[in-house]
Order: structure tokens, then sequence, then C-alpha cells
């Protein structure tokens, strides 16, 4: 199956702090409220849950999430959007006063996008692969992607692609990893550090999302 991530969190603050003092799913009403607040007119129902580590991409269909005060987590395949300044204005409006972060990679197609906005206001965007180069790239990069951009990430190439050069500056994988461990304090491609959030301890709840009939 590879690395995809689709998630939004909400926050008061730093995420990777506010989520490394979370540990199982506060109360589930709470959470349920949340769900149905970001879903609006959509039917709900609860259904079992996983891990942070696990619900960063749920089956289609599925949400998993969590709320503790001040952090909300949500995983969701339809936050995986290309352009992720166009995520839904109810989603944006439900962070004002907070900071919202977007994640989202697909490994099969080398996809990379995040995200964040502060206070309602997008501060940063980025979204690329190497089939459809850079479809997006708003704001001014974040500090984790100034060595990618600067060339100290460079990509080579297999053996077997007659040293085709790689139609990015760097695999956005790579940067993809960097950007969730920097923006959320956890990763799903590379080695837990002894400072990250440990995904396994943290539940979440899970909600089967539908349209009405």
């Amino acid at each position: 199956m590879g690395a995809r991530t689709g998630l939004l969190v909400y926050a008061d603050g730093d995420v990777p702090g506010l989520l490394k003092r979370a540990g199982e799913a506060d109360h589930r009403d709470r959470t349920a409220a949340m769900v149905r607040r970001l879903h609006p007119g959509r039917e709900i129902t609860e259904c079992g849950g996983s891990t942070l580590n696990g619900g960063v991409y749920p089956p289609s269909g599925t949400v998993y999430a969590a709320s503790w005060p001040g952090v909300e987590f949500i995983g969701d395949q339809q936050v995986m959007i290309d352009f992720p300044s166009r995520l839904p204005g109810h989603l944006v409006a439900a962070s004002a006063g907070r900071r919202l972060v977007l994640h989202a990679m697909h490994s099969v197609v080398d996809w990379l996008a995040f995200a964040v906005w502060e206070d309602g206001r997008l501060v940063r965007s980025l979204s690329l692969s190497p089939d459809s180069g850079i479809m997006e790239n708003l704001g001014e990069p974040l500090a984790f992607e100034l060595p990618y951009w600067n060339g100290d990430h460079p990509v080579t190439p297999w053996p077997d692609d007659d040293d085709e050069e790689y139609p990015l500056p760097f695999h956005p994988l790579e940067l993809a990893d960097d950007a969730l461990r920097a923006l959320c304090g956890f990763v799903q491609l590379g080695y837990p550090e002894p400072d990250d959030v440990d995904g396994d301890t943290i539940r979440l709840h899970g909600f089967e999302i539908r349209d009405p009939d």
C-alpha cells in the first residue's frame, strides 16, 4: 500500500507539543460533535477506531478523529486535494483563532501536498509530484523546506533510468516525511526520533461518513 496520508490538525499552538500530551481519544461525544461540525449535512455513524500512526489514511468513507484540549485531529481521504488552498471554506473557518495543518501524500505517484493556516489565513501551501510538477506553491517556504529548495537533497536516478533527470529538485516523499515531522511531530517513512510523538499510543475514534439518502 505504501505511505499515504490525508489529515487535518487544528491546534491552539505548536502541534507536536500538543500531540505529545495527548493519549487515549478524549470524550467520544466531544469528538463526534467535532466530526459532525466538519461534515455538515452528512450521515455519521460510529465505527472502529485506530491509532494516530494507523489513522492518517482511513478507508474511503471513514474518518478517524480525536479531540483533546488544544488540539483536534482528523484523518480523511477527502482532504487529499491537489490544491490545498482550495480546502472547503467551512473547514478553514473552523480554524479561526487557531493553527490548521493539512498534510497529504501518496507514495504510488510520489505526490505531496501540505498547507498551514494561521487564524484562517493561508501562510503556506505546496503541492507537487514528478508527473504533474509543482501544482501549487503559495507563501514563503518554511524552515524545514529550505534545504530541499537549496539543492541539499538531489535525486539520484536509478541505473535503468538512462540517467534521465528527475523533473523536480528533490523527491516529494522525502520532503513529505520532514514536513509531517515538523508540522505534526511524527513520521510515516523515516525513523522516529526520541522526541517524536509516539503515534502508536494515541487512540482515535472512527466514524463512517455518508451522504443522506
